[in-house]
């Protein structure tokens, strides 16, 4: 539970990214901490024009939406919780400051524990050669928008510089008691990586996300400042997450 989930689910990995990476994702339930980042996008939004109006009508989703700009300021807040599962979570909360509207745009990423070696476990010889527990196989799930409706594993690596990079796997779609995994030929794929700048001494991330039919859908790149604040009194304990953070409805399915 103390452990954060970028770590869990990096193993080693995790100690090859820059400290100051490692220190960006250290939040864990029960820390009694919160971060906030604070910057400016270079770039953010849907640049094909023609794809905008689509884009329009997932607005209320708070995860796509229509507008581009350029020197956009932008705000996010990162919480880790237990989520009501009992999943240990990181929940990001952005606001995007563009002129006229401001865009919400947040995501769940969730740390599933899978349990491995069940067939090693049939094959023993007899109960005593069987392993106490089966092993656990950490992975990062991410929950996106308001509803949680579209989910995506993700895939993690670490560049020689200790740079971090994502890039979203397989997603499935929770349309009530409806799992669609969406086939390679509809699904976007968000490729991000995020590093720290040691000359301008700013966090930095650039995401691209592109759907192979009608290539890039949306792109954010920008840099910001990043500190670590206080809960008030009972943000100490693992499950709490601040009432304008939580979505309108929790997903456990993965």
């Amino acid at each position: 539970m103390t452990t954060p989930i970028y770590r869990r689910a990096m193993g080693s990995d995790f100690e090859r990214l820059q400290p100051e990476l490692q220190e960006y994702f250290t939040l864990a339930p029960g820390m009694g901490k919160y971060g906030i980042g604070e910057g400016v996008f270079e770039i953010v939004g849907c640049r094909q024009s023609w794809l905008r109006p689509l884009l329009k009508l997932t607005g209320s989703e708070e995860a796509f939406f229509p507008e581009y700009g350029e020197g956009i300021r932008f705000r996010i807040e990162n919480h880790a919780h237990l989520d009501p599962f009992g999943r240990s979570s990181l929940t990001a909360r952005r606001e995007i400051f563009f002129p006229g509207i401001t865009r919400l745009f947040h995501d769940t990423t969730s740390l599933v524990e899978s349990p491995q070696g069940a067939q090693a476990d049939s094959l023993a010889a007899s109960p005593q050669d069987a392993p106490m527990g089966p092993p656990r196989n950490p992975r990062l799930v991410d929950y996106v928008g308001r509803y949680r409706r579209l989910v995506t594993d993700l895939d993690l690596g670490v560049t020689e510089d200790g740079r971090l990079r994502g890039i979203s796997g397989n997603s499935r779609l929770f349309l009530g008691p409806l799992r669609i995994p969406l086939p390679k030929a509809l699904d976007a794929k968000a490729y991000a990586e995020q590093w720290w700048d040691a000359s301008e001494q700013k966090h930095r991330i650039q995401v691209k996300v592109i759907q192979p039919q009608v290539g890039l859908v949306l792109v954010y790149a920008g840099h910001f400042d990043y500190r670590l604040l206080s809960y008030p009194g009972r943000g100490s304990t693992p499950g709490f997450l601040p009432a304008y953070a939580q979505p309108d409805k929790w997903e456990s399915r993965t």
